[in-house]
């Protein structure tokens, strides 16, 4: 069966999805679909389910209730190398203990274009030494990645993600560990991906400054339950963040509609 894009014009559909661990929910009945070229950030509380769900979107994890189609295919019908030539992952933990140098790194997400056991070709190496230069990284191609900043290590997992040619990338919590500035360098690389190869976007964030900046769409979850979504103006507001993480928050737009969170002052 063909792994080519179905012309349905999602990128990702969930519908229906749960999902426990043991006796312990944390998704409940949820649905979503995500147009090509899209870019969603999912957002909300800790344990709200958010990885979970990128993880079945990924296929990282086995469904339990529900469905999720990639592209107009059922998710569980792709052969694992099918999938990862249209789905890439730059996970929460990007640690890496080996020394491998970043060239290496990159030309890791090649492995699903390569045959089983191939070594990489030409194609393969101007692929990587592309998304090298493209992220700002082709300077540290013989670097090990031990010896990186956080930011360029950062930089270095969304290469290889990108190397695999994907159509839809997705992220958990890309800019948790890096400080505004690298923060800022990632988010914009991730925006000019989306811009420039039309790639759909899917990421787990917690910054919702960040999220209303970056990205056309959020969905917020609780409790494992989908209880927001649709574009930052109308879904970031004092109501919704009270009701998804109990906090008392003060709402402002600028003048571009991109909406100011500030807690408010606590009573005496």
């Amino acid at each position: 069966m063909s792994d080519e894009p179905r012309p349905d014009g999602f990128a990702l559909r969930a519908e229906h999805v749960s999902f426990a661990y043991g006796r312990r929910a944390v998704l409940r009945d949820v649905t979503l679909e995500v147009a090509r070229g899209a870019m969603l950030a999912l957002a909300g509380p800790n344990g709200s389910g958010k990885s979970t769900l990128l993880a079945l979107l990924a296929g990282t994890r086995r469904l339990q209730q529900g469905s999720i189609a990639v592209h107009g295919r059922a998710i569980a019908s792709y052969e694992r190398r099918a999938l990862a030539r249209l789905v890439a992952v730059v996970p929460q933990d990007t640690s890496v203990t080996f020394p491998y140098t970043v060239a290496e790194m990159v030309l890791m997400g090649r492995a699903p274009h390569r045959p089983l056991l191939g070594l990489e070709g030409a194609r393969d190496v101007a692929i990587a030494e592309q998304v090298m230069a493209e992220t700002g990284i082709l300077a540290l191609a013989g670097r090990r990645i031990t010896e990186l900043s956080g930011g360029e290590r950062q930089r270095v997992i969304v290469a290889r993600a990108l190397a695999q040619e994907p159509a839809v990338l997705l992220l958990d919590e890309p800019t948790t560990h890096l400080d505004i500035r690298h923060a800022i360098e990632i988010l914009d690389l991730v925006a000019a991906v989306n811009r420039t190869r039309q790639v759909t976007v899917v990421a787990v964030l917690h910054d919702l400054t960040s999220a209303a900046l970056y990205f056309d769409r959020i969905a917020f979850l609780r409790d494992g339950e989908l209880v927001a979504d649709g574009p930052p103006r109308t879904t970031i507001t004092a109501a919704t963040i009270e009701r998804v993480f109990e906090a008392e928050v003060r709402v402002d737009n600028d003048e571009d509609g991109i909406p100011a969170i500030r807690p408010r002052r606590g009573r005496t």
